[in-house]
């Protein structure tokens, strides 16, 4: 049987990127996002180019029972995930009691239930086979919760503790749960508002290269990958600074510029 890496946010930044340097790399792609057109040019460019099997399906991982539902229609057509990107998500910014309670409840269900339903679903078939690799896109946010991104720091933070703690559980069985932490990113995911903060002052990396970090930890690594050094160091600061510096630090990062 054909195996596929499963990606979710294929059809833009970093989850983009990783569809087309994996179809280079002879793999063959389960694209997942919510715009068609865009799809269907992806699996059209993708198979010209690189000639692998490309499969799309349609769905907005936001929804209650969307996650599930793309389980069934992969298995419906008898697909083999060998590896799953959990890469969709979203974010926002802004005081917490100003911000739209709707966009947050959204945020929850994809950056967090929809990643843990398609993980749990995905990861049963892996240990049945014995075989399998899941990596779970977090951020730096997940060490560093943001004031002003009160929602999208928790949700990060819950992906790092599951990728971390399922790796445990799954150790022997022959499935590997690793995370990736992007730092920020030149994609669409940053809004005007975010942009405008001290926190996006430093020049972003770009998608490609995240990418090129993420399937190299996703084909071969183990447990936590932070993308780039600066990062990594952000990342580790908490380490040696108490929370209440740290918080104000942070507080500072994620307000507006004032140039």
């Amino acid at each position: 049987m054909k195996e596929y890496i499963l990606i979710t946010g294929a059809s833009s930044g970093i989850g983009y990127e990783m569809a087309y340097q994996l179809a280079e790399k002879a793999y063959n792609l389960i694209l997942v996002a919510r715009t068609e057109s865009r799809l269907q040019q992806m699996q059209s460019d993708l198979t010209k180019k690189y000639g692998v099997l490309v499969r799309y399906f349609i769905a907005d991982l936001s929804g209650v029972n969307a996650a599930k539902g793309l389980y069934e229609k992969v298995k419906a057509e008898n697909l083999s995930v060998s590896h799953l990107v959990n890469n969709a998500g979203t974010g926002n910014y802004g005081h917490f009691t100003e911000t739209s309670l709707d966009e947050e409840l959204n945020m929850i269900q994809l950056n967090i239930s929809s990643l843990v339903i398609l993980t749990k679903l995905f990861s049963q078939d892996m240990v049945s086979r014995k075989s399998g690799r899941i990596m779970n896109i977090g951020s730096v946010l997940s060490f560093l919760p943001f004031p002003y991104f009160a929602v999208y720091s928790a949700t990060k933070a819950f992906v790092m503790a599951f990728s971390e703690t399922l790796a445990a559980e799954l150790e022997g069985t022959g499935v590997t749960v690793n995370s990736l932490y992007p730092g920020t990113t030149d994609t669409g995911f940053t809004t005007e508002e975010m942009q405008a903060t001290n926190l996006y002052k430093s020049r972003p990396m770009q998608p490609e290269v995240v990418a090129e970090l993420g399937i190299r930890h996703l084909l071969s690594g183990r447990g936590k990958k932070v993308t780039g050094f600066q990062n990594w160091f952000n990342s580790n600061i908490p380490r040696f600074l108490t929370d209440k510096m740290m918080m104000k630090i942070k507080k500072n990062l994620a307000s507006r510029s004032k140039n």
